[in-house]
């Protein structure tokens, strides 16, 4: 018998003469390679992210792992599956079209039976009814039997089923879904194909029970990239490594397809900087795995729209005369996955990085009647949906010189500040001198695209190009070309980065903007320029570090880009307002400022408006002020990588800090410390940043403080502080920290500041905070109860309007006892008392022991109670908080969200361990032992 076939069924009968009679199988044979794990390439990066998400949803009725092509399903599911020394309770079935009806659950049951590590299995065996050969509806009866034998197994079993998307049997989903209902938790399916499955998806989503892995999770990640890099043997620098992953949006068939070309090209760095999808490996791949399944005119589609960087239904509509170009576009993101919607509405898409390199090359080869058509129908389009960007680009492509001029000298405002460039088509060919000498304000508007296209040195040729021929244009025509030239200078001062040479840049458009005498007799203001030189000054001062400058340069730019009717400048200047507010700790300002930029309207065609990650960033800073980490990491994503490798270095350093008070709070020194110490070294040579740069070092020393490393944290301090010529509140903040973390309340009295005076008021808050709450633990350290109340009842007043948290909940010294003791003697906050006090004992445990040695990993030291013989649980120590309040046991369990049966038990548990019998008399005991 072949080793492929599972199942010999019985002894093959025999004639008269004892010769074999050949028969055709009742059943047909079923092919080992199929209940296999796929075979792996050479060089695989195991993805430890993606498998504890495969283990997580593995626990679960559903896992789906759904992508385009060359995404890495059945990759990571192979690898995942095999990084398991004991495969027993886990099968693997490989779909390919064709199977269907009951060949398929043949198949599926041996891979069932399988999942038992026991020998081959027979398709017929047991009580469960044999599945009669060929392609026909399975039995019920089957499946009754099937459901029934799985909900007997002791283990539920694990199975993957591999490129689901290639069944088209429409009873598969439902006999799944009967034995998902019938097999008692028995049975876990791990799906993976480039469509959602035809399953009820929504129903396990909505129950919680639905693990999804779709393109942005397989898609890798700098350090998954570089590893694989380094798995095919080659070596790059970081940097090409990033970019490499950046050109192909982490698409691993686009990684693979490199790295396999790379050991044999002359030049890696050119080749890092050319590789596209028109890469013959890549052109190859899309071709055969996305393109050549479509019909002709839906490539025709995907081709007229690659002309543009974002596609809508109605652009493709105008590029082609369909009427269904909706339809068509959505088919395409659901069939391809390279055609991504843009969650805009109306619906907008763009193409992946890619496809659209591929389709623009193969645009190339069309003849250039057609190509020049098609951007003039796209500035049509744009110029008629106000759309100035766009139209400009389009129009310069189409060759439509005085359509380009007229966008320009029409919405020029509208086109400046730039957003960050977003990759698209190659730029337009250049005028010839004769068009520039005609109309001079062409060569302007060659300059506008440049800058669009985040090409500042295409840009100043342009420029210098334009004001050769300055002098040849008079009068009102001039002061209009002088102005925006002006303006677009400022654009690429922008896009270079330099503070001061924005700071000139801004200056010179505003002396234009607002010429001497202007409005009397002469000229009025143009508030749209000044508008535009304020924001640019705003921001630029921002990224210096100058907070009080840039707040006070950005709400005039506001007031004017508002008054002008410049939305896109008034979002600009919104979401930094969001950013400087945040750090000064006016969270709840500063969480509406950012919640209407990133809430904005998108363009018809669904371009965001510039400057979100700003907002996402202040977002990001209000969630960590408020305790809520997952929050603040969701929105530093959103934010996006660019804000910390752009040209901004506060803006940079204020995510390092967000991201090293995430690490701190999970106990990590290892990556929290060197992430305040690179956001610290961003401001060394911004002289403007004094405050926020105190900030950043205090901060840092509170780090070596909150883990045990006073010396460390006083050595940090004092120099800074000794050296200081004007104000330095963060540094002695946080070296009165350090003295009563160390034992010494007195030295932490006489280092704070006067936090409650009139000076106060120009601090940022959250140092204010941790002044006057430092001040209040000095005072109870010292014995003096009543000032210590007297002062967190004054903390709490500034604090809870803007919903701080963190500032309590994660204190170094710990708050809790202060907190606890607050709420004994009376608080107007009494609520906001009893959450921090619960929030606190979730996070903290006993303070750790001050010394000059390191912790361990968490930085605290375990350290025992005298006269508790055995310790509380957290959660023990939760409830025990709320025993000294007024509160019953109902009460305590709906404040915990939990039952009052395990309210009660904690309680059980805390009156055995403390030796007590009543309520007051565990609490009593509890204050002796310094537990609460």
């Amino acid at each position: 018998m072949p080793e492929d076939r599972i199942g010999a069924g019985a002894a093959a009968p025999r004639g008269r003469t004892g010769e074999v009679v050949r028969e055709r199988p009742a059943v047909a044979p079923l092919l080992a390679s199929k209940l296999a794990v796929a075979s792996l390439p050479g060089a695989v990066v195991d993805r430890h992210r993606l498998f504890t998400l495969l283990e997580t949803g593995a626990a679960g009725p559903v896992t789906l792992v759904c992508a385009p092509a060359g995404w890495g399903k059945t990759t990571l599911l192979g690898s995942w599956y095999r990084s398991h020394d004991d495969n027993g309770h886990r099968a693997w079935l490989s779909l390919e079209p064709g199977d269907g009806g009951s060949r398929l659950w043949s198949y599926l049951r041996a891979a069932v039976r399988r999942a038992d590590d026991g020998p081959p299995l027979p398709v017929a065996v047991g009580s469960v009814p044999a599945v009669e050969g060929g392609d026909g509806p399975v039995d019920r009866d089957f499946l009754d039997h099937l459901a029934a034998e799985l909900g007997r197994r002791p283990e539920p079993v694990t199975l993957v089923l591999d490129d689901f998307h290639r069944i088209d049997d429409p009873e598969l989903a439902n006999g799944l879904e009967f034995l998902l209902r019938h097999a008692g938790d028995r049975l876990r399916l791990v799906i993976s194909g480039r469509t959602d499955p035809a399953l009820a998806l929504h129903r396990w989503r909505l129950n919680g029970e639905l693990t999804e892995i779709r393109a942005d999770e397989l898609a890798f990640t700098a350090a998954e990239a570089a590893e694989l890099l380094t798995a095919h043997g080659i070596s790059v620098p970081a940097d090409q490594a990033e970019e490499l992953r950046v050109r192909t949006e982490g698409w691993p068939a686009g990684l693979r397809l490199a790295a396999l070309a790379l050991p044999g090209h002359p030049d890696p760095a050119r080749f890092v900087d050319t590789f596209g999808g028109d890469d013959a490996g890549v052109a190859d791949y899309l071709s055969v795995e996305v393109l050549a399944g479509l019909p002709d005119r839906t490539r025709d589609v995907l081709r007229s729209g690659a002309i543009a960087d974002r596609v809508s239904g109605d652009l493709v509509n105008a590029l082609t005369g369909r009427t269904d170009g909706d339809r068509v576009l959505a088919e395409l993101e659901h069939d391809t996955g390279f055609v991504i919607a843009l969650g805009s509405r109306p619906p907008a898409y763009r193409y992946h990085r890619m496809l659209a390199d591929l389709l623009r090359a193969q645009q190339r080869l069309r003849p250039a009647d057609e190509l020049l058509d098609l951007h003039r129908r796209a500035a049509n389009w744009a110029v008629a949906r106000d759309l100035p960007a766009r139209a400009l680009r389009h129009a310069l492509a189409a060759g439509e010189s005085s359509r380009a001029v007229d966008v320009l000298v029409g919405h020029w405002a509208e086109l400046v500040p730039y957003a960050p460039a977003r990759p698209g088509p190659s730029a337009p060919a250049p005028p010839t001198p004769e068009a520039v000498r005609a109309e001079p304000e062409l060569a302007l508007a060659y300059a506008a695209d440049a800058l669009d296209r985040g090409d500042p040195t295409g840009a100043d040729g342009y420029l210098r190009l334009a004001e050769r021929h300055e002098q040849q244009l008079g009068g009102a025509r001039r002061d209009r070309f002088t102005l925006i030239g002006a303006a677009l200078r400022l654009a690429g001062a922008q896009l270079a980065g330099p503070c001061a040479d924005v700071l000139v840049a801004a200056t010179r458009l505003r002396t234009l903007a607002s010429p001497p005498g202007a409005g009397a007799g002469r000229p009025p203001v143009d508030l749209s320029a000044r508008a535009i030189a304020r924001t640019a000054a705003g921001a630029a001062q921002l990224g210096a570090g100058d907070l009080v400058a840039a707040e006070t340069e950005l709400t005039g730019a506001l007031a004017d880009a508002q008054r002008a009717g410049l939305a896109r400048t008034a979002l600009a200047c919104t979401g930094r307002l969001a950013l400087v507010r945040a750090v000064r700790g006016a969270l709840a300002t500063a969480e509406r400022d950012a919640r209407t930029v990133v809430g904005s309207a998108l363009d018809a065609d669904g371009g965001a408006p510039a400057d979100h990650a700003h907002a996402y960033l202040a977002l990001a800073i209000v969630a960590v002020h408020r305790d809520r980490p997952t929050d603040a990491e969701a929105n530093l994503v959103l934010a996006g990588n660019r804000i910390e490798q752009g040209p901004e270095p506060a803006v940079a350093a204020l995510a390092g800090w967000v991201r090293a008070q995430l690490g701190r709070d999970r106990d990590d020194l290892a990556g929290a410390y060197p992430l305040l110490l690179a956001a610290h070294a961003r401001l060394a040579d911004q002289p403007r940043s004094g405050r926020l740069a105190q900030w950043l070092l205090a901060a840092e020393a509170d780090l070596c403080t909150a883990h045990g490393d006073l010396g460390r944290g006083r050595e940090l301090l004092l120099a800074p502080l000794d050296a200081a010529t004007g104000p330095a509140e963060a540094l002695a903040v946080a070296l009165a920290r350090a003295y009563l973390h160390g034992g010494d309340p007195a030295a932490a009295a006489r280092t704070l500041p006067d936090w409650a005076g009139p000076d106060g008021d120009a601090w940022l808050l959250p140092v204010r905070l941790e002044a006057g709450l430092l001040d209040a633990l000095a005072a109870r350290a010292a014995g003096d109860h009543r000032r210590a109340a007297r002062t967190l009842e004054e903390v709490l007043v500034l604090a809870e309007p803007d919903g701080f948290r963190r500032v309590f909940t994660r204190s170094v010294p710990s708050a809790r006892d202060l907190l606890a003791a607050h709420l004994d003697s009376g608080t107007a906050y009494w609520p906001m008392v009893r959450e921090l006090i619960a929030a606190g004992a979730e996070h903290t445990g006993p303070d750790p022991a001050p010394s000059t040695d390191r912790r361990d990993r968490g930085g605290r030291l375990a350290a025992a109670v005298p006269g508790l013989g055995e310790p509380l649980t957290d959660r023990e120590l939760t409830v025990l908080r709320y025993l000294q309040s007024i509160l019953s046991n109902v009460e305590i369990a709906s404040e915990l969200s939990v039952s009052v049966n395990t309210v009660k038990t904690h309680v059980r548990n805390i009156y055995r361990k403390l030796d007590a019998t009543r309520r007051r008399e565990a609490v009593r005991r509890a204050r002796d032992l310094r537990l609460i």
